[in-house]
């Protein structure tokens, strides 16, 4: 593995420019201390002081191919050398390539693919499409849920993220979705809450009028709301309800997409195809900006001869679609989506179970492949939350405190409220994952000091 010698002087130079120019997303300016990357490659990273880190977060979920794969780097700069940028209404090689390789690997007939430039812009699109398709105006999405951070896509989000911008005005409508663990149906089996999950989806669609409701949306696994994998039956219960009131079906595969649960496509666990299918992240790792909408034959026919009224500049960017390319080939070749599984299976697992046999502080563990959460409790009676939900400051002090502790063993964490994710990349080994799964045990004594 290639590292730079330590060099702090550059380190603090970026540090400065980042500070003097730089604006960050979903962060108070003032208050944040961004760390310089001097560089990554596989599973890790490091900085400039010559500290390395087991990437155990794939930063925002997304380098399922690990940092600086060779293949993926290499077609970026081939392609750069051919044709770097092109006009979406052309036709052009890699573009079509890349929409043939993500159909071949979507469920049922989602054949049509629309580029974008990220998740957030696929959501945006599939509920345009949604809307014009039926002409209905209203979106169902679940309270524990991340769309996006642009206007509708964060209307839909569940999460507190949503709260600055959420004019009530976007017909949007929020239902809680199955989570047993956390139960808003005092559910005691997976059986119960699955039904009681759709009997209130019903209820919900009953009383805003079915004939309003444009379409359904949900994370078929939601990622950073806490990874519930649903209980059996519930997608396809979804799939029926949505069927029977002609309401469509949306499954966000952003982050749960290529590789990431063991599957290509999270949906591919429940045999279920939606009508629309987001997805980016894994797609190429995001080694170049792009996300994309899988389309159904019905939907894609609504626009044959009625132009569909949105578009990117950058719609299937060259670039980013020979990023593709070479990662979905790079995934099949290499067995990437199996290893994730057989990690996910294996490794992952049964050391987390393992884990949280012995420290008080977690509550549930859950997951599949390379995707698993760990729901950090102060009493595991009462589930209460190791911190208050959507803390800050002081009151998340607790979990502050056990991210620092994993950074200090070399582990970078991806934390989310009381929730600890263990999200490597897909190509993460054996031992990687081993190196990993310690460090996260030795930390997580720092939240058992917190538990009562």
């Amino acid at each position: 593995m290639t590292t730079t010698q330590p060099d702090p002087a550059a380190g603090a130079a970026v540090k400065a420019a980042d500070r003097a120019h730089v604006f960050h997303s979903w962060s108070a300016q003032g208050l944040i201390d961004p760390l310089p990357i001097a560089g990554a490659e596989g599973s890790y990273m490091w900085d400039y002081e010559g500290n390395r880190y087991l990437d155990f977060s794939s930063q925002l979920v997304n380098t399922n191919i690990g940092h600086q794969h060779p293949k993926v780097v290499a077609a970026i700069q081939e392609q750069a050398g051919k044709l770097c940028t092109l006009a979406p209404g052309f036709a052009v090689d890699v573009r079509s390539e890349a929409a043939r390789l993500i159909a071949e690997r979507t469920p049922g007939d989602l054949d049509k693919i629309f580029f974008t430039n990220g998740g957030a812009e696929a959501v945006e699109n599939a509920v345009r499409m949604a809307r014009l398709h039926t002409g209905r105006s209203k979106v169902l999405s679940t309270y524990r849920s991340y769309h996006g951070a642009t206007a509708a896509a964060i209307n839909l989000t569940g999460d507190p993220r949503r709260w600055p911008s959420d004019t009530a005005s976007a017909g949007v409508v929020h239902f809680w979705g199955p989570f047993l663990y956390r139960s808003p149906f005092h559910a005691e089996n997976e059986q119960q809450e699955c039904e009681r999950a759709l009997r209130h989806l019903e209820d919900t669609i009953a009383f805003e009028g079915p004939q309003s409701i444009a379409a359904i949306i949900l994370e078929t696994i939601p990622g950073t709301a806490g990874i519930m994998v649903p209980p059996p039956g519930y997608l396809a219960g979804v799939r029926e309800i949505c069927d029977r009131y002609g309401i469509v079906f949306i499954l966000d595969e952003v982050m749960a997409g290529f590789g990431r649960t063991g599957r290509w496509f999270a949906a591919d666990h429940f045999d279920v195809t939606p009508d629309l299918m987001t997805f980016a992240k894994g797609v190429n790792s995001g080694y170049v900006p792009l996300g994309g909408v899988a389309i159904s034959a019905e939907i894609a026919a609504t626009f044959d001869k009625r132009p569909y009224p949105g578009g990117l500049t950058y719609s299937g960017h060259p670039l980013a679609c020979a990023s593709a390319v070479a990662t979905i080939n790079a995934m099949a070749e290499e067995r990437i989506v199996e290893n994730a599984a057989e990690i996910g299976e294996n490794v992952i697992g049964p050391a987390l179970k393992d884990i949280a046999e012995r420290h008080p502080s977690v509550g549930e563990v859950r997951g599949m492949g390379v995707f698993w959460a760990l729901e950090l409790v102060k009493n595991r009676e009462t589930h209460e939350p190791l911190v208050p939900y959507n803390a800050s400051g002081a009151d998340n002090a607790p979990m502050a405190q056990f991210a620092a502790a994993c950074k200090e063993r070399g582990m970078w964490p991806f934390l989310n409220m009381n929730r600890t994710h263990v999200v490597p990349p897909c190509t993460v080994t054996e031992t990687e994952a081993k190196e990993g799964l310690a460090a996260l045990d030795e930390a997580l004594t720092v939240a058992d000091a917190h538990t009562v």
